[in-house]
C-alpha cells in the first residue's frame, strides 16, 4: 500500500471545483485526509487567487495509475490544456509524492519541485504530515516549512465547508 500526497488547487469556480475534486478523489480511493484550504495569489502569471490545499491517501494503484487517475478527474472539471503552464484553471492536480520514490520522466516528476518552492503546496503539506521526509533533501516537511521565506509569496488560510 502507497501513500501519496496530491495537491489541489483552482481559481475557476474554485469552491465547488474543490469540492468535485474531493468527491472523486474520495470515489476513487477512500479515505482521504485533507489539509486545510488556503488562498494565495497566482504565482508565474496575472490571475485570480487561488484556493489550494494538499490531500492524503493510501492506494494499492501504481504511480502510473495514479497519475493518469487525476488526469483524468482534471478533464472531468473541464481543465482546458492548451493554454500556457501558469495560467487558469479548473482543477489542477499534482502528485507531489509517492511513498519514497524518485522518479524524473516526461510529464511525470516525483517529488514534485513545487514542494518546497511554492507556499500553496509545502504550508498544506506540513500541516497534515510535519515529520514526513522529502526522499530528497532527507528534511522533514516541517523543516521544510520552517526555513521558507514566508515573504516570497502571500498565503492565507479560509473557511471551507467539504
Amino acid at each position: 500500500m502507497a501513500k501519496v500526497y496530491i495537491s489541489i488547487g483552482s481559481n475557476i469556480n474554485a469552491e465547488k471545483n474543490i469540492r468535485l475534486a474531493i468527491k472523486a478523489l474520495q470515489q476513487a480511493y477512500g479515505k482521504l485526509i485533507l489539509s486545510s484550504v488556503y488562498e494565495s495569489e497566482a504565482v508565474g502569471f496575472d490571475g485570480d487567487n487561488f484556493l489550494n490545499m494538499v490531500v492524503a491517501l493510501n492506494t494499492e494503484d501504481d504511480v502510473y495509475t495514479v497519475a493518469a487517475t487525476l488526469r483524468k478527474i482534471e478533464d472531468q472539471s473541464g481543465r482546458d490544456r492548451s493554454g500556457p503552464r501558469f495560467s487558469s484553471r479548473t482543477v489542477d492536480l499534482d502528485l507531489l509524492l509517492y511513498d519514497d520514490l524518485i522518479l524524473q520522466e516526461e510529464g511525470l516528476d516525483i517529488p514534485r519541485d513545487e514542494i518546497t518552492e511554492n507556499a500553496f503546496v509545502l504550508l498544506p503539506l506540513d500541516e497534515i504530515a510535519p515529520q514526513l521526509v522529502h526522499p530528497v533533501s532527507g528534511k522533514t516537511m516541517c523543516d521544510h516549512w520552517l526555513n521558507f521565506d514566508k515573504n516570497s509569496q502571500k498565503l492565507w488560510p479560509i473557511e471551507f465547508k467539504f
